[in-house]
């Protein structure tokens, strides 16, 4: 097939009209050929060009189709790099798992769900000042492992 994906790509921007549309067509033909491959008696290749026009016949009979337009550009609507939060919760949650259990318990008890260190306190069976002790070694110690990875928003 990797022989002939010229030719099959030509017949699919023929049968699309659009570059990423033919690109997806012939993706999803060789998809669906690959699951019968051992079935295929004769020509590999005329198989493939049959489920590619099936496949596109199917696309132009469906009420969907139509719905998207190609447009020359996109809208000018900018997105927000965002790459930095995701990195900040993977350091965050790597310095988590670096925590003893019991300080990762009250960072979590305090923080993320957000009890009073006396809630706190009788979760974990300990007095309130130990909640309060471990929070302060916990903070600590996270911010010794985080140091300066993590990225403040501007």
């Amino acid at each position: 097939m990797a022989s002939r994906s010229d030719s099959l790509i030509r017949l699919a921007y023929v049968l699309t009209n659009d570059q990423h549309a033919a690109e997806d067509l012939l993706q999803t033909a060789l998809m669906k050929t690959a699951g019968h491959w051992r079935r295929i008696r004769g020509n590999p290749e005329a198989y493939v060009r049959k489920v590619m026009y099936h496949e596109q016949v199917g696309r132009w009979r469906s009420p969907r189709w139509g719905r998207e337009r190609v447009v020359p550009a996109p809208p000018e609507q900018p997105v927000e790099d965002r790459t930095h939060e995701v990195e900040n919760r993977l350091t965050l949650q790597q310095a988590l798992r670096a925590l003893p259990v019991r300080k990762r318990a009250v960072l979590v008890l305090r923080y993320y769900e957000d009890l009073p260190e006396s809630e706190v306190a009788k979760i974990m069976g300990c007095s309130v000042g130990t909640v309060r002790s471990q929070t302060h070694q916990a903070v600590a110690r996270l911010r010794e492992l985080v140091g300066e990875h993590l990225i403040l928003e501007a």
